[in-house]
């Protein structure tokens, strides 16, 4: 039960990253490779048959993308809304 509210905390921090992208708040370099490397790690829950953990996956590479690139606002609300309801959903 602990490790679903840690899963989950991961969940809102990538979503609050997502968000500070979005509106022009350039978050740390240390704190987006983090978030992005946990996805990444979340992400392979899939190999055990969570479909959610799709998310996870495609929201890693965004993460990792948008270092790169100028990413679309669109592309952004996306991950942000999918992570933060995950990341809700978790803690009920």
């Amino acid at each position: 039960m602990v490790l679903v509210k840690i899963l989950g905390g991961i969940d809102c921090l990538s979503a609050a990253v997502f968000l500070c992208m979005i509106f022009g708040i350039e978050p740390w370099l240390r704190i987006t490779l983090f978030c992005a490397g946990l996805l990444l790690m979340k992400g392979l829950f899939v190999l055990t048959g969570d479909v959610l953990s799709v998310i996870d996956i495609f929201a890693s590479i965004i993460l990792l993308l948008s270092l790169a690139f100028t990413i679309s606002t669109t592309f952004l609300w996306i991950p942000a809304f999918l992570l933060l309801a995950k990341g809700l959903v978790s803690f009920l």
